[in-house]
């Protein structure tokens, strides 16, 4: 098997632990008295609903949202698509009639909630005041600030009438159990989508702090919307929420272990970093590559063969003009800092196939990769200052294209270091 090959291997194990036809089963609630209504959201939420199909005994109804190119046939879920990362009217319209669906529902019904990453974009009902214009430019400013997904999300779930726990909210009495696929560092249940089921811990005043910390000018009305201190998110202890249940089905530790046991398998020692990493995808790539160096040289923290794994979600501030991506940037980066290192090749991916906006999930690189891109005529440099690693991967043929996985449990990054 190359290093690519195994690279490879490992992402499918880590797509694979996440899929929902697997982990969606084993936790479906009981069948209720009363009616039972599917709702959701995410990028995972229509596998989801169909894996709620396959496997629910008795009737059932309901809506999902996911994004465009992610829905898989269903008979009595509708599934509807949208606009991902920046919300469309098409999400505002299936959050509008999602709200809609929960409400007047008594305490025998029960709300089955799919919730994955992506939900947040997807569920864009605006709140009072604000206009799906506003969310769009709010959101569009928040991508190219560096925020992380926690102060993103925290300034979504205030300009929104669906979450931060408002979607619970609207289906008091009835019971509302929440299975939700994690893409956030540590697991936090609100802040994957927002939240929509969960009680928020932030505030109106947090998420303007937050815009400011970022200097990002938002429209007149989000700002007014923000220093109001009424209407605020249910906050933890309401008892309005006392019948919620927020279950993880799937989460980035137990696909970095699943990935863990395929290098095993193949006589390589696997190390995980951590789960949950951020910060700018460049130096994060620095920190990985003098772990991977230290390994090299002398056996730290594990003799090669070995392999690095981590997990979590790195950000990008947009400076230059490419078409970016934070796993794409992150092993440009790398590549960088390694400087051919022989013996070094690496894999970085987003889990729901879309690495940013382009049709890649990642790329790969190996030790030969600067010397490829000099023959080629690319300054790799260059092209990392002016966040273009889509530009420089497609020049060399080394993206990593699998198309939509119907999952998501955020990055996936593995450092492979070869015996001498």
């Amino acid at each position: 098997m190359t290093p690519a090959d195994l690279l490879k291997a490992m992402f499918s194990a880590a797509v694979d632990a996440a899929a929902p036809d697997t982990c969606v089963a084993p936790h479906l609630p009981e069948r209720p008295k009363g009616r039972t209504i599917v709702i959701g959201a995410g990028k995972a939420s229509g596998a989801m609903a169909k894996a709620v199909e396959d496997h629910w005994q008795g009737p059932l109804e309901g809506l999902v949202v996911t994004r465009y190119g992610h829905k898989l046939p269903t008979t009595r879920i509708e599934v509807i698509e949208a606009g991902h990362p920046v919300p469309d009217s098409a999400g505002r319209e299936a959050a509008a009639r999602i709200l809609k669906m929960v409400q007047g529902l008594g305490a025998d019904d029960l709300v089955l909630c799919l919730i994955s990453g992506g939900g947040s974009a997807l569920l864009a009902l605006p709140a009072a005041g604000v206009s799906l214009a506003d969310k769009q430019a709010v959101n569009k400013a928040l991508l190219k600030s560096g925020a992380t997904i926690g102060e993103m999300n925290a300034v979504r779930k205030h300009l929104s009438a669906i979450k931060g726990g408002r979607l619970a909210l609207a289906a008091s009495p009835a019971r509302v159990v929440t299975l939700m696929i994690s893409d956030v560092p540590g697991d936090d249940p609100s802040v994957i989508a927002s939240g929509p089921t969960v009680v928020d811990p932030t505030s109106n005043a947090e998420a303007l702090a937050i815009l400011g910390k970022y200097g990002i000018a938002a429209p007149p009305a989000v700002v007014t919307r923000l220093k109001s201190e009424s209407d605020e998110t249910p906050k933890p202890g309401d008892p309005r929420l006392a019948k919620v249940e927020n279950i993880m089905i799937a989460t980035p530790q137990a696909s970095l272990e699943a990935a863990a046991s395929v290098a095993r398998k193949a006589g390589v020692t696997p190390v995980i970093l951590g789960n949950a990493i951020e910060g700018e995808s460049r130096d994060v790539a620095l920190v990985h590559a003098g772990i991977a160096r230290q390994c090299a040289d002398y056996g730290q923290p594990a003799m090669p063969p070995c392999v690095l794994l981590s997990g979590g979600e790195t950000t990008i501030t947009l400076k230059g003009k490419g078409k970016g991506g934070r796993n794409t940037e992150f092993l440009l980066a790398l590549a960088i800092a390694l400087e051919g290192k022989p013996g070094i090749n690496a894999l970085a991916a987003d889990t729901d196939g879309i690495d940013g906006s382009e049709n890649n999930a990642g790329a790969l690189i190996s030790p030969d990769t600067l010397a490829r891109a000099a023959a080629a005529g690319l300054d790799a440099k260059a092209m990392l200052a002016d966040n273009d690693p889509y530009g420089f991967f497609v020049a060399l043929g080394d993206l990593l294209v699998t198309g939509p996985t119907l999952t998501n449990v955020n990055d996936f990054r593995a450092v492979l270091i070869e015996r001498d």
